[in-house]
């Protein structure tokens, strides 16, 4: 094998893979799984960063990598902390679960609820682009209030999903996870940062990632990174951290806040609250979230 090939196999998730150019998800597990660093072995749920990374025989992963099923990552990882722990080597090696929204939000809630219940010593990740992108832009239970997916209601009278964001890191602090940490693709080091912090805490970690999705959310690939600072810097998206179930850090907003407006005009997916006055009233309630965001996390 010649040197740069070498090189190439011996990083996280090496390039290559079949993900859009501009991809927010393999932008964040990129920097997530370098943070993580050797010795970790991963559970992947089925989704677009299994799709794009492991089409049959090849894969871009530079470490122990396991697809299973839609709904069961968290399990799967239950699974590898048993067997380690059976080979007395569980405090060698490093465990992730990750998923998409769906996976996470929806499909795999029940069993993800079971491994914190649990108390298992397991990282698990989040990978939010607020819908199902893999299989046509379905929503999802992250999907954001006023967003259009192929599942929401359709004609000249609908503003897109009708329903709140569910909020899963509330719910993840609510199990009294050992550390909770939100994140945007937006801010590179902040991702590898709160990784590293996570694996230094014994027991369940949760950490959530903004990603957005070139198609899904109908964005220019240069201007991946810069929604992912303005989800945050509107107040849409709270960053912040939590240990044992109580908020310790924020990264607070810009003190002149940009209205949602700009981050919302940047995306397909919100293009018909631009056409009458009864779209900028559903636009007012979007800036009333994050407004609310602001001031109940202290933003």
């Amino acid at each position: 094998m010649s040197k740069t090939k070498q090189k190439l196999t011996n990083q996280a998730l090496s390039p290559g893979h079949r993900a859009c150019a501009g991809c927010g998800q393999a932008i964040a597990a990129r920097l997530a799984l370098e943070a993580a660093g050797p010795d970790t072995i991963v559970s992947n749920a089925t989704g677009c960063l299994e799709v794009t990374t492991t089409p049959y025989p090849e894969t871009a992963w530079g470490m122990p990598w396991i697809h299973s099923l839609f709904e069961n990552a968290s399990a799967v990882a239950s699974g590898i902390s048993a067997g380690l722990k059976q080979k007395r080597m569980d405090k060698k090696i490093k465990i992730i679960a990750q998923g998409g929204d769906g996976a996470s939000y929806d499909i795999g809630f029940g069993l993800i609820s079971g491994m914190w219940e649990r108390g298992e010593d397991i990282l698990y990740i989040c990978y939010d682009n607020e819908a199902y992108m893999n299989t046509g832009v379905q929503a999802s239970g992250a999907t954001p209030y006023g967003a259009h997916t192929t599942t929401s209601p359709a004609g000249e009278q609908s503003f897109g999903s009708s329903f709140r964001k569910k909020n899963m890191p509330a719910i993840a602090m609510a199990h009294r996870v050992a550390y909770v940490a939100t994140a945007t693709v937006g801010y590179p080091m902040d991702i590898k940062n709160k990784i590293k912090k996570a694996l230094s805490f014994t027991g369940p970690k949760y950490v959530q990632i903004l990603v957005p999705c070139v198609p899904g959310w109908g964005i220019d690939p240069k201007d991946t990174v810069k929604i992912g600072k303005l989800a945050h810097q509107t107040g849409l998206w709270p960053v912040f951290e939590a240990e044992n179930g109580k908020i310790t850090k924020v990264m607070p907003c810009p003190q002149k806040r940009p209205l949602v407006e700009e981050y919302l005009k940047l995306q397909k997916r919100f293009k018909h609250l631009f056409k009458n006055e009864n779209g900028q009233t559903e636009i007012k309630k979007i800036q009333g979230i994050a407004d609310e965001n602001v001031k109940n996390i202290k933003l």
